[in-house]
């Protein structure tokens, strides 16, 4: 079983989480660029995926929220495990102005 969950903030840029983010859970962040995405930077040690990105990505003529439902979210973190980890969770909202947007599992 797969567990996403997102995290949003309005105070915290892209690169202040990335550090923030590294720090919290002791991982390192490469930069990527996608079409659809824009720049965004990701962690991954296979059990725990970790994205950070801007909520507004490129867009064909105006820049659109990659998460609709909270757009007051400037910066987003994306999380992917393959197991419910309170720890990943609670470190993540350790993180002054990080908020718990979203929890799915699959």
């Amino acid at each position: 079983m797969a567990a996403y969950d997102t995290y949003g903030t309005s105070t915290h840029t892209v690169g202040d989480l990335v550090r923030l983010v590294s720090v919290r859970l002791g991982m390192t962040f490469t930069e990527r660029e996608s079409h659809f995405r824009g720049v965004y930077h990701l962690a991954d040690d296979h059990s725990v995926r970790v994205e950070v990105q801007p909520n507004e990505v490129p867009g064909d003529d105006v820049d659109e929220p990659f998460d609709e439902a909270h757009p007051e979210c400037r910066v987003l973190v994306l999380t992917t495990t393959t197991a419910p980890g309170a720890t990943l969770r609670a470190r993540l909202e350790s993180i002054e102005g990080l908020l718990h947007l979203r929890h799915e599992s699959v």
